[in-house]
C-alpha cells in the first residue's frame, strides 16, 4: 500500500478555499499529471461571508507566486492600494488620528526614533513619509515602476467575491484543480480519527490523502467531523456583530482613499474601505453595550444621505479560534481555524500563511504527517497569540470614557503576554528581539506605530545614556521631510493612477 500523499482535497470555496487551492497547486506545479493533485469541493448554494476586502502586504508576493497579473486582479476585483491604516478617534472621542503605514521608519533596525520625536503621538509623520501621502491622497508608485513595485510599501483593498471567482478560474484553468459543485451530505471519519471520504448529494463519495476545511464559521471537518473545540476569545476582544454596506461614490472621478479608515464609535468602530467602484463601509460592535438598532443609525450617520436607500447586512461571529488547527490528516483554513475582528485585516492574512505552510510542508510520506501537524500547530498558536496582543493594544492604551472602552482597559481582559510586554516597553519601545522574527505576522515597526500613536512614550530618561544620537535622528527626520516633499511632488493620485495604469495594460 502506497504511503505517498498524492491527492488532496480542499472542502469549501470562497476566498479561502480557491486561494488555498491556488497556492498548493502552483507550489506542486499540479497541472504536471505525476504531480500532487488538488481537487475543491463548493456547494452551490451555500453563501460566503465575502466582506474580507482588506489586506497585508505579504498578498504581493502571493498573488504573484500563484502567476496572476496586478493589473488584471486590479481590473476583475475592483482594486486599489492599501498603504495602511488610519485610526480615528482612538484615544478620545473626538480630534485625534494616527497611521499605522505599511512602510518601515527611516532608519529602523539602526536607531528608534521614539527618543527625538517631541510629541510621540506625531512618530509615524516624523519617521514616515507614507502618513504624508495616504494624506494627499496618492498612489505609492508611478507609471514608470512595474507591478508589485512601488515607491511605498503597499497591499489591497478588494471585492472580496470577484477575487474568490477570479482565483475560481485561474485555478481551474492554468493550475489544473478539479472543481466539484455538491453540497457535502457526510464526512466520514476512521477509528483513528481520520477522515475516510466526503460523501457528496450528487457525486457520491470523494476520497483523499489529507483534507483541507475551508468550510468557514461551520467548520464541519475540523470542528464537527473531528470534534475539535472551539476556543472563545471574547473575554478579550468584545465584538461580537457586523453591519457591512457597499456604498457608491458620488462620481466616477471621486477620490479613493488609498488606505483603511477605521473610525472608533461608543461600542466599537467603523471600516471605510475603498474600492475603485463603491466603498466597503461597515460597523463591528459588541452587542452587549449596543443595540443592533443604535448601530445601525451610527452607520447610518457615518455615511451620510448617500446611504439613505442601503440597507446593511448583519453578520454575528464569535472571536477566537479552534483549539487545534491540524488534527492527523485534515486541517482548518481560514473561518474554520478561527476568526476575530477585521481589526488590520488577519483573516486573509492567516489564510495566505496557512495556505504557504501546507503547500511547502506536505510531507512525502503520511509516516511524517504528525510531525507536520505539530509545528503547524505550534506555528499557528503562537500566530493567534500575536494576533489577540496586536489587536488588544488598540482597545487598552484609551482614553475613552463609554463602558465599552472602560472595559477595554480594564487589566483583567488583557493577555498576561502582553502586560509583560508592556511593562518592558515603559522603559523602551519595541524592538525587535521582543519577537520571534522568523514567523512574526506583526513586526516590531507596527508595535511602534500603534503605541506612539496613541500616546505611550517611553521613559527614555532611566537608560538615557543610550539615547545619545540626537544629531543622527535629526539627520533622518530631516531625509524623512525630503523624501516627503519629493512623493508629494511625484507619485499620481490613487484613482488617477489606477484609471491610467490599467488603460495603458489592456
Amino acid at each position: 500500500m502506497s504511503t505517498s500523499i498524492k491527492n488532496i482535497t480542499i472542502v469549501g470555496g470562497g476566498t479561502a478555499g480557491w486561494l488555498s487551492a491556488a497556492v498548493i497547486a502552483a507550489h506542486h506545479k499540479s497541472s504536471d499529471p505525476s504531480a500532487l493533485k488538488v481537487t475543491l469541493i463548493e456547494s452551490s448554494d451555500i453563501p460566503t461571508v465575502g466582506v474580507g476586502e482588506g489586506t497585508w502586504p505579504t498578498m504581493k508576493n502571493t498573488i504573484r507566486e500563484i502567476g496572476l497579473k496586478e493589473s488584471e486582479v486590479f481590473r476583475r476585483c475592483h482594486a486599489a492600494f492599501k498603504q495602511g491604516g488610519k485610526f480615528v478617534n482612538w484615544v478620545h472621542s473626538e480630534g485625534d488620528s494616527y497611521y499605522h503605514p505599511f512602510t518601515f521608519p527611516l532608519g529602523y533596525g539602526r536607531i528608534d526614533l521614539a527618543p527625538y520625536v517631541e510629541n510621540i503621538e506625531n512618530y509615524a509623520e516624523e519617521s514616515n513619509f507614507q502618513h504624508h501621502i495616504c494624506e494627499a491622497g496618492l498612489a505609492p508608485r508611478t507609471l514608470n515602476d512595474d507591478e508589485y513595485q512601488g515607491q511605498a510599501n503597499y497591499a489591497y483593498h478588494l471585492d472580496a467575491g470577484a477575487f474568490a471567482d477570479m482565483l475560481r478560474e485561474h485555478c481551474k484553468q492554468n493550475l489544473g484543480v478539479t472543481h466539484i459543485v455538491d453540497t457535502v451530505r457526510g464526512v466520514n471519519v476512521s477509528e483513528d480519527q481520520n477522515i475516510e471520504s466526503i460523501a457528496l448529494e450528487q457525486n457520491g463519495v470523494v476520497t483523499a490523502d489529507m483534507f483541507v476545511d475551508c468550510t468557514g464559521f461551520s467548520s464541519l471537518l475540523l470542528g464537527k467531523a473531528l470534534d475539535v473545540p472551539f476556543k472563545s476569545a471574547e473575554d478579550i476582544l468584545f465584538n461580537d456583530t457586523a453591519l457591512a454596506l457597499h456604498v457608491p461614490y458620488e462620481s466616477e472621478i471621486s477620490p479613493i482613499a488609498s488606505h483603511t479608515i477605521a473610525t472608533a464609535q461608543k461600542a466599537g468602530w467603523i471600516w471605510d474601505i475603498g474600492l475603485t467602484t463603491r466603498r466597503g463601509v461597515g460597523h463591528v460592535y459588541s452587542s452587549e453595550f449596543i443595540s443592533d438598532d443604535e448601530a445601525e443609525s451610527i452607520l447610518m450617520d457615518y455615511v451620510g444621505p448617500i446611504g439613505k436607500d442601503l440597507t446593511a447586512r448583519k453578520i454575528s461571529f464569535q472571536s477566537g479560534h479552534r483549539e487545534t488547527f491540524w488534527k492527523n490528516n485534515c486541517v482548518a483554513v481560514g473561518l474554520s481555524a478561527g476568526f476575530v475582528e477585521p481589526l488590520e485585516a488577519t483573516a486573509l492574512m492567516l489564510i495566505e500563511i496557512s495556505a504557504r505552510f501546507i503547500a511547502e510542508n506536505i510531507p512525502a510520506d503520511k509516516a511524517l504527517l504528525p510531525i507536520t501537524e505539530k509545528r503547524f500547530n505550534n506555528q499557528m498558536h503562537y500566530r493567534w497569540k500575536r494576533i489577540l496582543d496586536f489587536l488588544k493594544l488598540h482597545y487598552m492604551l484609551t482614553k475613552r470614557t463609554e463602558p465599552y472602552w472602560k472595559k477595554h482597559v480594564d487589566k483583567s481582559t488583557i493577555p498576561e503576554s502582553l502586560m509583560e510586554d508592556l511593562a518592558v516597553w515603559g522603559y523602551r519601545g519595541p524592538i525587535n528581539s521582543d519577537f520571534d522574527a522568523a514567523i512574526e505576522l506583526f513586526p516590531a515597526a507596527s508595535y511602534q506605530y500603534v503605541l506612539y500613536g496613541m500616546g505611550f512614550k517611553p521613559d527614555f530618561s532611566r537608560q538615557s545614556y543610550l539615547y545619545k544620537h540626537k544629531e543622527q535622528a535629526e539627520k533622518i527626520i530631516g531625509r524623512n521631510q525630503q523624501l516627503t516633499q519629493q512623493m508629494l511632488q511625484t507619485l499620481p493620485p490613487h484613482r488617477e493612477y489606477i484609471d491610467r495604469w490599467l488603460s495603458s495594460t489592456r
